[in-house]
């Protein structure tokens, strides 16, 4: 986060970025206690107000647990009910006991124009990671990802090798999931996206868009292109 975007963060926000960090960083993993309020008021030279606001928000997210006399802990990372379970491909690839491998296509800043700015709630110009992902499921192309993410969520997020690691792994520990919304479509692949995936691009692409929130933030906006013709989406509701 550069000087300007950090003065523009409220004092509470910036508090819960870093304690977001340190999660992410592995500092403190599930179950593990927090800094005491009074801790954090020292650290940040804040009043005691402020933290609570940021523990107590973090908390009410579902990323913290306070218990009653012992302090505050890093919650079990859950993900909130949805239809459509949040996973990583690869996770998916393997569990089909085949061989999962991604081909980075496309890695860069960019502003935001009109549309992408309303869609993270941010101002129009303000920075934005963009990355274009091939996945491979034994050899053969079976997702293309395009994925826009919020800098403030997930600031490490262009250092990362996306050759050995998939874009949701990374967020997942970065930028724990409070929400998603989600749809899934048929649409004719662009011309691109029918060459990343080997196919015609006449025929069919399932097509699933999520928008993941994090700490009350909008965290990222995915495209995730499928060829209709070797992909389906599946899953089970317990009873």
């Amino acid at each position: 986060m550069d000087e300007q975007q950090q003065n523009d963060t409220p004092i509470f926000q910036r508090i819960k970025d870093h304690l977001l960090a340190q999660i992410a960083a592995g500092t403190w993993k599930e179950g593990d206690v927090i800094p005491s309020e009074q801790a954090l008021v020292k650290q940040f030279s804040v009043s005691r107000m402020t933290v609570n606001r940021a523990v107590r928000e973090l908390t009410a997210e579902g990323v913290l647990t306070r218990r009653q006399g012992a302090g505050t802990y890093v919650a079990p990372q859950k993900y909130q009910a949805t239809l459509l379970e949040i996973k990583s491909i690869a996770d998916e690839v393997r569990a089909r006991g085949h061989a999962h491998r991604s081909v980075l296509q496309l890695l860069e800043r960019a502003k935001a124009n009109d549309l992408l700015a309303k869609a993270f709630a941010l101002p129009p110009g303000h920075e934005l990671y963009h990355s274009v992902i091939v996945h491979y499921e034994n050899g053969v192309p079976i997702q293309v990802e395009d994925r826009w993410v919020n800098p403030l969520c997930a600031p490490d997020y262009m250092a990362q090798d996306f050759g050995h690691i998939t874009p949701n792994e990374y967020l997942v520990r970065a930028a724990p999931l409070q929400a998603a919304t989600y749809s899934i479509e048929a649409l004719a692949p662009p011309r691109e996206v029918a060459e990343m995936l080997a196919m015609d691009a006449r025929q069919p692409c399932l097509v699933l868009k999520r928008q993941t929130q994090s700490a009350g933030r909008i965290a990222s906006l995915a495209t995730m292109w499928h060829p209709g013709h070797r992909y389906q989406f599946g899953g089970s509701v317990p009873a």
